[in-house]
């Protein structure tokens, strides 16, 4: 399939795959858009559709969001469906821009990951600062543990801490560690119905609606911080690839208006994300 073609049927193969879409601005000519390939926590927390009407309205460039798992949205700029990375997997990020498939990496703001539970707390960690050792008490606990299991930045970060706690949570796939392979509300939301242990940014936790039952049991350790980066798609790679609204983005994103639209961004008189571009 060609890169036209790709970017003809963009909207058809995001809704086919359920992805999660966010628009800005109103309609536009149709080369005035550009293809923004982000993650869920950028959507489920509200941020890009409080944000991108700012950018649109001074620029006149539409911005459509396909909101996946980190490393969905990677496959998807690979294949050039898109214009713009959004992500918050930095060595992930890194390899796409050392391979060729994308320009610079920026970036872009940061908050950070927590771990929710039940209030009964199983496993005894509430109050704790220490993830690895929290999840090595959710493993002794055999305590239920939800996964997204999709891939995504927050399903690398948490593969690395259980790594970090030297548990082999593929040996106990099924058990109580239990895949959702889904994107973070969905699994925010079996984690409530199974009374589960979760990692979350924490963005999309104070955003979730359905917390019940549920609180932070551990936060504030410094191998929780969630970095994001903002890539160019490589137009060399992808010649359909709309380098110059896409760079306009980022340099709009990474400068004083975007860095300052993405501070006042809260949510419960929360700030959910703190910019931190150079």
């Amino acid at each position: 399939m060609t890169v036209d073609m790709n970017r003809g049927l963009w909207l058809a193969g995001a809704l086919a795959a359920g992805l999660q879409m966010g628009f800005a601005g109103g309609a536009l000519a149709a080369d005035e858009f550009i293809v923004v390939q982000s993650t869920t926590s950028t959507a489920n927390s509200g941020l890009l559709d409080a944000i991108l009407p700012e950018f649109t309205e001074g620029s006149g460039i539409e911005v459509r969001v396909v909101a996946v798992g980190t490393g969905q949205a990677i496959k998807n700029a690979i294949n050039g469906d898109g214009d713009v990375l959004l992500v918050h997997a930095k060595p992930a990020e890194e390899k796409f821009v050392a391979d060729g498939w994308g320009v610079q990496r920026f970036d872009v703001m940061y908050n950070d990951f927590v771990l929710v539970g039940p209030e009964d707390d199983p496993a005894g960690i509430k109050g704790g600062s220490d993830i690895v050792a929290a999840l090595q008490g959710v493993a002794e606990a055999g305590a239920v543990f939800a996964s997204r299991g999709d891939d995504s930045g927050t399903h690398k970060a948490e593969l690395r801490h259980w790594q970090a706690a030297d548990v082999d949570v593929a040996a106990v796939s099924g058990d109580w560690y239990r895949e959702t392979g889904s994107g973070m509300g969905a699994t925010l939301n079996a984690a409530q119905g199974m009374g589960a242990y979760v990692l979350t940014d924490r963005a999309t936790w104070i955003s979730f609606g359905n917390k019940d039952g549920m609180e932070i049991m551990v936060e504030g350790d410094e191998r929780l911080l969630n970095q994001y980066g903002v890539i160019l798609v490589n137009p060399e790679k992808h010649p359909g690839v709309k380098g110059d609204a896409g760079q306009a983005f980022i340099d709009w994103l990474i400068g004083d208006e975007g860095q300052t639209a993405i501070a006042g961004y809260q949510v419960d008189g929360q700030q959910l994300f703190f910019p931190n571009a150079e």
